[in-house]
């Protein structure tokens, strides 16, 4: 990662406030510490059968964490290898949130997000922890929709069924990844487990 974007992703706190904000606070990317079951609770306010309301909050969050980092770029200009790159940025920024492991695997014509350690893994028994994983799917999506990248995504593997991670897969409906920019192997966000600290 550059030290350009190193600096980009830091969280730093608001002495005077108490605040938490990732990144330069005029950005006002503020933070708040919840817990899965704080983000569960809130989800139930969008009542039964809301996935779309869930997934449309998670839009949000996602396009915002583009328009914020990257307000001045105009998407449709921008290469495909830049687009790969800030995806790769933004989900590094979500794994620092403590999204869990996050893992690109980019392909000529789908992206594949692996989540290990995801935060519904908190609330395994509690029926209403797939919502986090409609949140997740819904932020995905919206970071993709910011970059002007039009896809199809689902989640395709769930901690919550009994697989080892959660996986959602969005198939470029327009674009395709040049294969320069597809890496042979998986890569790491980061190593090691923001859990252990």
């Amino acid at each position: 990662m550059s030290k350009i974007v190193r600096k980009e992703l830091q969280i730093l706190i608001d002495e005077k406030s108490g605040q938490l904000f990732l990144g330069d606070k005029k950005k006002d990317v503020r933070l708040l510490m919840l817990r899965p079951i704080d983000l569960i609770e809130f989800s139930e306010f969008a009542g039964t059968n809301a996935d779309d309301i869930i997934i449309w909050v998670g839009k949000s969050i996602g396009k915002a964490y583009i328009d914020k980092f990257f307000s001045d770029k105009d998407w449709k200009k921008e290469t495909m290898a830049i687009k790969v790159e800030i995806i790769t940025v933004i989900l590094e920024a979500l794994e620092v949130m403590g999204f869990g492991h996050l893992i690109p695997t980019f392909k000529k014509k789908y992206v594949l997000i692996e989540i290990e350690e995801p935060l519904s893994l908190d609330e395994y028994n509690n029926i209403m922890a797939k919502n986090l994983c409609l949140l997740n799917q819904g932020i995905f999506a919206g970071i993709f929709d910011a970059l002007e990248i039009d896809v199809d995504g689902k989640e395709i593997e769930c901690v919550l069924l009994d697989d080892d991670k959660c996986i959602f897969r969005y198939d470029l409906l327009y674009d395709e990844i040049d294969e320069s920019l597809i890496k042979k192997e998986e890569e790491k966000v980061y190593s090691f487990s923001l859990r252990d600290l």
